[in-house]
């Protein structure tokens, strides 16, 4: 690949051990390290998103772009300044060395002056990103489309109290979905950026909870009319930018799909930030949808606790990560999905190779969080704890209880004999604590035990 953007980086990005002091190399992410009989590339499937590190300038509500991208403002038309950005874009993924992209329509394509002209753009884009896909061998994770930046989005897409937006936004979604079939995609993410409502008082909660699941059929209806074999991923978020938004965490969107005759149909595309905003830890939301069969993939990202916008930025703490990356590798791993670094570089972070950092940052982190969970998975500690715990649901009592086989008066009854008298029992939360601590450490030492 050559150096047309980042001259800094001459090469890919190689594994240097967590003793070097190159900024440029990785410290714990080696794609071929075996972990739990599988390659560590494999577990976590990391890609990089097109929208906040390539079709973004830096700008805030506050302040103009302070990033060095020289290819936003490329010399010539739209279409050539959208071929400089993919250009840096599939630079910038063969240097990283990581194995997956993802991208809204909008993050390639120039609208044009027209939806005909917009689909022509990216059809013509779509062409190029498979040759870059063909010499590179980086594949597409999922693409989505931006039904939300556009004023027409103003009031929502498929939520919107006009059907000529709903049509539209049936229309980008059609064509987008054809588009990352073309080119390979695992999974189509549908992000509600504002399937919500500002104020109740214009509102109508039983119409727009009723187009979201005519929406929401039809892209499934079109996903096996065409034959598109990946999976369809839904993206809670909540709270923002609307006061309440429709898809707000893991639960409700899994009893909106149960609801309106949906399941199996969709998973879930889970973000680390957006669980924060909806007062969720994101262990919660990982554990929720793996419960339920409803993990797809995750968007690997932070907040800030002192700040409660969506302020996306890289991942950087393994502990925060250990335990969602935990509940993963029980459920069997993300299949079709994996970690897309939906996270921004701070404004002052000006620089080119700062995308360098982030993301080498962020895969360090992951990989850690990996090795300290497979560790977890793999002496099984935790889970036997834990199956300890509810070890009385295997009994005689628990599984006459669980099998129907003992009404309210016949429990009441032996309650009442002296037969059930229950004491409290310890939790023992530090304990569980100080386990997860003592595999984190092991991670870090790196005693090889997790292979």
């Amino acid at each position: 690949m050559s150096s047309q953007f980042f001259s800094e980086v001459p090469g890919r990005i190689s594994i240097a051990g967590p003793g070097s002091s190159d900024p440029l190399s990785f410290k714990v992410y080696d794609p071929d390290r075996i972990v739990l009989g599988k390659r560590m590339e494999d577990h976590l499937r990391i890609a990089v998103a097109y929208w906040h590190s390539f079709a973004s300038s830096g700008s805030d509500m506050f302040g103009s772009g302070t990033w060095d991208r020289p290819w936003i403002d490329a010399p010539g038309d739209e279409m050539d300044g959208a071929r400089a950005k993919m250009a840096a874009a599939f630079e910038f993924f063969a240097k990283l060395g990581t194995p997956f992209y993802c991208f809204h329509d909008r993050d390639v394509a120039p609208d044009g002056a027209s939806f005909v002209e917009f689909r022509r753009n990216l059809d013509a884009l779509a062409d190029d990103a498979l040759g870059y896909q063909e010499r590179t061998g980086v594949s597409l994770l999922w693409g989505t489309a931006n039904l939300f930046s556009h004023p027409r989005y103003a009031a929502g897409a498929a939520t919107n109290p006009d059907p000529a937006v709903f049509a539209y936004a049936a229309a980008q979604v059609k064509n987008m979905l054809e588009v990352t079939k073309r080119l390979g995609g695992s999974n189509y993410v549908l992000w509600g950026g504002r399937e919500g409502y500002d104020t109740l008082l214009n509102t109508d909660l039983r119409r727009e909870g009723a187009q979201l699941a005519r929406f929401l059929h039809l892209v499934a209806e079109h996903k096996h009319r065409i034959g598109f074999e990946g999976m369809l991923l839904i993206e809670p978020k909540p709270m923002e930018p609307t006061k309440h938004q429709y898809d707000s965490d893991a639960a409700v969107v899994h009893g909106f799909l149960v609801r309106n005759g949906l399941e199996g149909e969709y998973k879930l595309n889970l973000e680390a930030n957006h669980a924060t905003l909806a007062g969720h830890s994101f262990h919660h939301e990982v554990a929720y949808a793996a419960a339920n069969n409803m993990l797809g993939s995750v968007d690997a990202n932070r907040g800030d606790p002192q700040n409660g916008w969506d302020t996306d930025q890289f991942p950087n703490s393994v502990e925060d990560l250990v335990m969602p990356m935990y509940e993963i590798l029980r459920a069997g791993g993300l299949g079709t999905g994996g970690f897309n670094f939906d996270a921004k570089l701070r404004r002052q972070s000006i620089d080119r190779t700062d995308l360098f950092h982030a993301h080498i940052g962020g895969i360090d982190t992951l990989a850690t969080a990996l090795l300290a969970a497979a560790d977890l998975v793999g002496r099984a500690r935790l889970a036997a704890m834990v199956e300890e715990r509810y070890a009385g649901w295997s009994g005689p009592l628990g599984e006459s209880i669980l099998a129907g086989k003992l009404p309210l008066a016949d429990l009441s009854a032996r309650v009442e004999s002296g037969e059930i008298d229950p004491h409290p029992v310890s939790g023992r939360q530090e304990l569980y604590e100080n386990v997860v601590n003592q595999h984190i450490w092991t991670a870090r030492v790196g005693d090889g035990s997790e292979g």
